[in-house]
């Protein structure tokens, strides 16, 4: 039914000025329920026919913009924490990904009609550049989002990429500079929005923490303009994509046999500058201004990422360490430091059976290898699982804890979590720590701090691992160690990882505790 007769759709936001009036009473302070709306809004514009080309292309465009502030207001909500009440987790995540894949369903739906030749196709076409750019962010911050999710990620992203970018090659618009978005960061061209897509794809992001993650795709995006495209194998472009096909990128190999869909990328002059801007970091302890990372990141934090996205995107990416091989079996696992000290504390001998304490789960291992499991975790367990909790796991075959740490995380069609465990130990020993001279042996063995030894004795440089409570590492500061009664002093070497909960240290003995002496009271 037409409005007075125009032949406008029968829309609430038919009108330019009503669409502005509803958009005006969007929630100000409720960025859930305002970006809700604006999903409802863009999902309505799209099922409803009768509007032109560039009339929808400018609704769509109204909803973009007022939606900005609630969508990075709940990004921010989301990575804020890292444990959240799992609803409002879920919630979060589902209206930030609904709206970008409304946005770009919006903006691609703007694409196939100008190529239909639609009415008002015509009025869009000096836009053209700017819609698929804008088409091709909506697909990419999917993209982004499912990898926050640990996925999996879906074949369509992959497809909607590859056709959105034959599309802008076919109209010769793929190098054409414009303005996206009326921002800071709103310039740039086609091909390099495709290119922020194909190098997060190739970054292998699933091993790093959702905060991590936010990094690794800000600095994809401040390096978007460096990287490089080719239609043939070219040095430095390490990786190819089909654009014909909904599979993801993958790493150029011996034998690929490329055809003319096949397009070859790298990270081109994106891998020394990023290389230069670790220096500059290390340099100075901080991250330059010009680098906005969207919030300040500790130093230490950005270099992680960064120098694992230098990894990935070099020449030599990092090989798996060991071989895996299949394996039906399961383990039992506990999470975090305190349930981990129980484990394996004085307490958690004489047979108990750790399958029936609260707070154990059995998970199915698929594959092993020298370095750790592949494991399925059940649908109704682990809310709790993020990368980097610390673990100990007791497999079948032995009775002794061993120490872990979740290292990937992955999600399956069917929504099971997969994940990739890495052994810090074999056999751990709980042990009791305490500042160096500060407590008598006996004192020391009834009320040090609750530690975990990973190593069964000193390496070649005569250091030992240690788990210890979150925040306990201080360097400079020395330890007394209590192992089975023998006390040992222990100068602070480096601080491997710190968690949520604990302290993955490395200690160098100092005193009484020389070779076969702590070998000895290790056993």
């Amino acid at each position: 039914m037409a409005l007075f007769g125009s032949g406008a759709p029968d829309h609430p936001m038919a009108s330019i000025r009503q669409a502005k009036q509803l958009i005006a009473e969007l929630p100000a302070n409720d960025p859930v329920k305002a970006l809700d709306e604006v999903n409802f809004w863009l999902d309505s514009i799209r099922r409803t026919e009768g509007f032109k080309v560039d009339h929808r292309f400018e609704l769509i465009d109204l909803l973009d913009q007022a939606a900005r502030v609630h969508q990075r207001k709940l990004a921010q909500d989301y990575l804020a924490t890292d444990r959240q009440e799992k609803f409002r987790e879920n919630k979060r995540w589902t209206s930030v990904f609904s709206f970008w894949k409304q946005l770009g369903d919006g903006y691609g739906q703007c694409v196939a009609q100008f190529q239909s030749g639609a009415r008002g196709a015509g009025a869009i076409r000096k836009k053209l550049p700017a819609i698929v750019a804008r088409a091709l962010r909506a697909v990419t911050l999917q993209l982004k989002w499912d990898l926050l999710h640990y996925g999996p990620v879906e074949d369509r992203l992959w497809g909607e990429l590859g056709q959105l970018y034959l599309f802008a090659e076919a109209q010769r618009i793929t190098s054409v500079a414009i303005e996206i978005y009326p921002d800071a960061q709103g310039e740039g061209t086609v091909q390099q929005e495709f290119l922020k897509a194909m190098l997060l794809g190739v970054s292998s992001t699933g091993g790093l923490t959702p905060l991590k993650q936010e990094i690794a795709e800000r600095t994809v995006v401040h390096f978007g303009s460096l990287f490089t495209l080719q239609a043939r194998p070219t040095a430095g472009c390490n990786d190819f994509f089909d654009l014909s096909m909904r599979t993801p990128p993958a790493r150029v190999m011996k034998g690929l046999d490329p055809n003319e869909m096949t397009r070859f990328f790298g990270a081109g002059k994106a891998l020394p500058a990023l290389g230069h801007l670790i220096e500059e970091i290390k340099t100075n302890d901080a991250v330059p201004s010009r680098v906005n990372l969207g919030g300040m990141y500790d130093s230490s934090l950005v270099l992680s990422v960064m120098q694992h996205l230098a990894l990935y995107w070099s020449d030599k990416p990092p090989a798996r360490g060991s071989g895996r091989r299949k394996l039906a079996t399961r383990i039992t696992v506990v999470h975090g430091f305190a349930d981990v000290l129980r484990a394996i504390g004085p307490a958690a001998g004489g047979g108990l059976d750790f399958e029936q304490a609260a707070g154990t789960e059995s998970w199915i291992v698929e594959n092993v290898s020298q370095g750790g499991f592949g494991a399925v975790i059940p649908q109704v367990k682990g809310d709790w699982i993020k990368i980097g909790t610390i673990l100990a796991v007791q497999t079948k075959a032995t009775p002794l804890w061993a120490a872990a740490i979740i290292l990937r995380i992955a999600r399956d069609e069917y929504q099971l979590r997969h994940v990739g465990i890495q052994l810090l130990a074999q056999a751990v020993i709980p042990v009791r720590l305490a500042p160096a001279g500060s407590a008598s042996s006996a004192n020391l063995q009834r009320d040090g701090e609750p530690g975990v030894l990973l190593s069964t004795s000193p390496d070649k440089h005569g250091e030992v691992a240690l788990l210890l409570r979150g925040g306990s590492y201080a360097p400079g500061h020395a330890l007394e160690m209590n192992v089975r009664g023998k006390q040992y002093q222990l100068t602070p070497r480096k601080l491997v990882q710190g968690g949520e909960d604990f302290d993955w240290a490395k200690f160098k003995v100092t005193q009484r505790a020389q070779g076969a002496a702590l070998r000895a009271a290790m056993r």
